[in-house]
């Protein structure tokens, strides 16, 4: 996945919205979510070098985020929190983002136990650079279609909350 990890979030964001029409900041959550586990790249430009695929850190483990999410859901239940949708929606962008590499790109579903990586299509190197070979691929189609989705959902109009005031009025 190269481009669709933001619109995904965005589509999950506005999904999630109808559900939680009064849940502070739901669609910015899944957004972050969607996106947050590629923080990894910062670690894999300055530091590491690209030695290792940003897909082996644990940021890119399922298992990571499902632990993590569960235990902040937990928290935030107890404490009674209001932004319980905002957290849950935030953990599923993350858990969106594993699902839509796993794609065209190895996910180490069951890491730490198991470091097997699972990937539904194998993008062969067909040309010198790895993104050309990514963008020429059919699975690139499923990133524009999802960008499209998004672009779709953004032009749509989004109904003022019921205590807006309206121009004019």
């Amino acid at each position: 996945m190269l481009i669709a990890h933001l619109p995904s979030g965005y589509i999950l964001g506005r999904l999630a919205r109808k559900r939680w029409r009064e849940a502070p900041g739901i669609v910015a959550a899944a957004m972050l979510g969607s996106v947050i586990p590629d923080i990894d790249m910062l670690y894999f430009r300055l530091i590491d070098g690209g030695r290792t695929h940003h897909h082996a850190y644990i940021t890119h483990w399922p298992l990571f985020w499902a632990a993590i999410g569960a235990a902040s859901l937990s928290v935030g239940r107890l404490l009674y929190s209001p932004h319980l949708p905002s957290i849950a929606v935030f953990f599923a962008g993350t858990m969106l983002h594993m699902a839509l590499d796993t794609v065209a790109s190895p996910i180490m579903w069951l890491a730490p136990f198991s470091h097997h990586p699972f990937e539904l299509v194998a993008v062969p190197a067909s040309y010198g650079n790895w993104v050309l070979s990514f963008v020429l691929h059919w699975t690139f189609g499923l990133e524009l279609a999802i960008c499209t989705w998004a672009l779709w959902l953004g032009w749509q109009r989004l109904p003022l909350p019921v205590d807006t005031p309206q121009k004019g009025t």
